[in-house]
């Protein structure tokens, strides 16, 4: 669909590559509508998952995108050597995940995840190429508009897509959920389609387990790909924030009875997948940031052991529990991480058993889980983190940066002359973090100050 230049230009030091459509009398309309929908959207994204544009040219003369050429390969090249080693399948999800939580962030849908598509830095991260087929939340979709025919690649097009919705930024995680697969088990979940029919057949009739043709897949990871294959949207992962979140804890993945599925669904249940299908209402549409808004990731930092000196105890504890649950009323589709930090020593060993012989790690573990009891209904999207530093603060800001979490919810001490002098974790929170930051006080907590709840950004 297009011809591709390593030029260089006087004012770029970084290595440029222009892009020019393949344009004759017989070329398909989706090659310039998809060529003008580039242009439009690539210049108004940004960070290290997307090329930089230095240039656009139009179609008064010859139409052209001059961008940062990548230095790395494509994913297309990992197909021929599956199934990968699983670490490396993990990481592979990781970091197109996180890739595309940095372009839905910014009202982007790829539309078009596949190998070939998805390229590597040197440098590690995942960077996302091609944006012919995306849509953008706040611009004009062309495509839409235009054409009248299901726009994506066969092997990895969603359910959503075929029925011409294109704007569920949860379509990206079903590709990215059949690019998993395939370098999990070399074998394409939903074969190679030919055929309208074919190609629908995905709406209603699942995969074969990956457990089924690889061994070697463990449940968790059975449960994340299959997940990100479910038909119904719905029934995936909220956001790309989240599928990170759960390759990065394996431990904390909730398994269901997709995690030991060992063959495909029956006849019948396909058949009723077929029926609520073709029977179904169209989706109604919302936009990018109101869906991921309604799924975020809340952190609540938690003081244990004999670092609460009796703050977090009985009234105050319920105090910081019912400030959570007011987060998660308004936010039904958040996941929700309860960390506590083990201080460690700089210098000195440390050990890993308390005075009575138990070990410290699992203890706090088992208090997380007890402090996180009451709020049971809540279960399947709760998971536990134990993180062990000699810096506090450090240790829940690098946390919440490298998990993506969209809110931290923290408890702060009264005020004192002392605290005032040497500051608090609260404070360096609330300071440093990247995300939204909601400071709980119990209204008996007798301070310097009245007690308060704060919230900063």
């Amino acid at each position: 669909m297009a011809a591709l230049w390593q030029v260089s230009h006087d004012d770029s030091a970084m290595p440029l590559i222009m892009k020019v459509p393949a344009l004759t009398e017989s070329d398909d309309p989706a090659t310039i509508v998809g060529f003008e929908m580039e242009q439009m959207i690539l210049p108004l994204v940004g960070g290290a998952h997307v090329p930089k544009v230095f240039a656009v040219g139009d179609y008064d003369g010859t139409p052209y995108i001059v961008m940062e050429r990548i230095e790395g390969r494509s994913l297309l090249a990992k197909l021929d050597a599956a199934p990968l080693p699983i670490d490396e399948v993990i990481a592979i999800g990781i970091k197109s995940a996180e890739a595309l939580n940095d372009l839905h962030r910014q009202h982007v849908i790829h539309l078009d995840i596949k190998p070939s598509n998805i390229m590597m830095r040197p440098s590690g991260e995942a960077v996302l190429i091609d944006f012919g087929l995306s849509h953008h939340d706040l611009m004009p979709d062309l495509l839409a508009e235009e054409l009248r025919l299901p726009m994506g690649t066969g092997p990895y097009i969603s359910p959503e897509q075929l029925l011409r919705n294109r704007t569920d930024p949860r379509s990206d995680i079903f590709s990215l959920g059949v690019l998993l697969y395939h370098l999990l088990t070399r074998q394409r979940p939903f074969g190679y389609p030919r055929s309208s029919f074919a190609l629908r057949k995905r709406l209603w009739r699942d995969p074969v387990p990956p457990r089924a043709l690889n061994a070697a897949c463990p449940a968790f990871l059975q449960e994340i790909v299959l997940r990100c294959l479910e038909p119904p949207p719905e029934r995936r992962y909220p956001t790309a924030a989240q599928l990170a979140f759960d390759l990065k804890n394996p431990d904390e993945v909730r398994l269901t009875e997709r995690a030991t599925r060992m063959k495909q669904d029956g006849s019948l249940t396909a058949a009723r997948r077929w029926y609520k299908v073709a029977t179904a209402d169209p989706a109604q549409t919302q936009s990018i940031a109101r869906r991921i808004s309604t799924a975020p990731i809340v952190m609540v930092a938690l003081a244990l052991g004999e670092e609460a000196l009796g703050e977090e105890a009985g009234d105050f504890s319920e105090t910081l529990r019912s400030a959570v649950e007011r987060v998660l009323e308004v936010t039904p589709g958040a996941r929700l991480a309860c960390v506590n930090v083990l201080r460690t020593n700089r210098i000195a060993l440390n050990s890993p058993l308390n005075t009575e012989g138990r070990n410290i790690h699992m203890m706090r573990l088992i208090e997380l889980r007890e402090w996180a009891r009451p709020l049971r209904p809540l279960s399947d999207q709760i998971t536990f983190h134990v993180l062990e530093a000699p810096d506090a603060a450090s240790a829940l800001i690098d946390y919440a940066r490298l998990n993506h979490v969209d809110q931290i919810v923290i408890a702060a001490r009264a005020n004192s002359a002392v605290r005032r002098l040497l500051g608090s974790v609260a404070s360096r929170v609330v300071a440093e973090a990247p995300c939204t930051v909601t400071v709980v006080r119990d209204r008996n907590d007798k301070g310097d100050e009245p007690a308060d709840a704060e919230r900063a950004e």
